[in-house]
């Protein structure tokens, strides 16, 4: 029999922790976050990363483990995340992998094998010198050089996704697409329910908009200068992440605050309609639209609750 897994993804903002709190007190599940930001300490506002007091007694994993210098790629995460559903399951309750990283989801939902090229931290950091002096699209047309499949596949601006592309290719003489489209043909090893959150599009970018205003006056620029105050500096991969960056950029003089925000609201309506796009192109999953259920959660919930009994993922 294969085991239950359950997954709550969707675009930012689109209100993932709130049903996955009640989700998880539902099915005596424990949380798995698959969010490449809100694993780092110290990035806190950001990130959106849920509190203890919200969490409300709901044990999640992979929020708040790791120092933003230390390396968190997808072998890690899919190595953490494996780790921890066992763990899970050993107390008897149900894994759900809630967050808005599709790579991340996939590899462990269907066991994606990586070759361990993750050991080449020089090259790694030379690749990510040459974004910092070059430019995003200096590496990524890189990367269109040798593997102009995944280069159509991963914004500019995903340096991390670029740079590990690179640094398979460069390890391994093999396109990470064509490894991939192996990779993809595989079937899942759980019993799984995959669910997407979505909104109207309008609805979505206004939430997005009013979440980065409330980031500032929660003090995001103070999180930003503290963190630089620590040493950790803006070529660190952690410090790619959209808000960090551009509130960086103010902090040295580059941007005006009144430019950072808006480029940090611009650039995150962007990565939620590329997470759409992504999750579109998944097998395997079912739409949660909120306006089919009008807006209501609890519909939502029960929705999603009478699925999982149907798929025998919960009794």
């Amino acid at each position: 029999m294969k085991k239950p897994l359950i997954i709550l993804t969707g675009p930012t903002a689109v209100g993932k922790t709130e049903l996955s709190l009640k989700l998880a007190k539902a099915v005596n599940g424990s949380i798995i976050s698959a969010d490449s930001i809100q694993v780092y300490k110290y990035m806190d506002i950001g990130s959106a990363k849920i509190t203890q007091e919200e969490m409300a007694g709901i044990k999640h994993y992979l929020v708040d483990e790791i120092l933003p210098d230390e390396d968190f790629n997808i072998y890690v995460f899919k190595e953490k995340a494996c780790t921890y559903i066992d763990e899970i399951y050993s107390q008897g309750k149900v894994p759900i992998i809630v967050g808005g990283t599709g790579f991340y989801i996939q590899s462990v939902l269907y066991n994606i094998d990586f070759e361990q090229s993750n050991n080449d931290k020089e090259y790694r950091i030379y690749l990510g010198d040459l974004a910092s002096q070059h430019g995003n699209e200096y590496l990524h047309g890189m990367l269109g050089a040798v593997d102009q499949t995944s280069a159509d596949a991963i914004h500019p601006n995903n340096v991390k996704r670029v740079i590990r592309a690179l640094e398979y290719y460069k390890q391994t003489g093999q396109m990470i697409s064509e490894h991939n489209a192996r990779q993809s043909l595989k079937k899942s090893p759980y019993n799984f329910a995959y669910y997407v959150l979505n909104d109207d599009r309008d609805i979505l970018y206004n939430r997005i908009n009013r979440r980065v205003d409330i980031m500032v006056e929660n003090g995001l620029v103070r999180e930003v200068s503290n963190l630089k105050n620590m040493g950790y500096h803006k070529n660190l991969i952690s410090m790619q992440g959209i808000g960090y960056k551009e509130i960086y950029q103010y902090l040295d003089g580059e941007l005006t605050l009144e430019e950072a925000v808006s480029l940090i609201k611009r650039e995150t309506r962007h990565f939620a309609k590329r997470q759409i796009t992504w999750f579109k192109r998944e097998k395997e999953v079912s739409w949660i639209n909120y306006y089919d259920y009008g807006n209501d959660k609890n519909i939502i919930l029960n929705t999603i609750l009478n699925n999982l009994k149907h798929k025998g993922i919960i009794g």
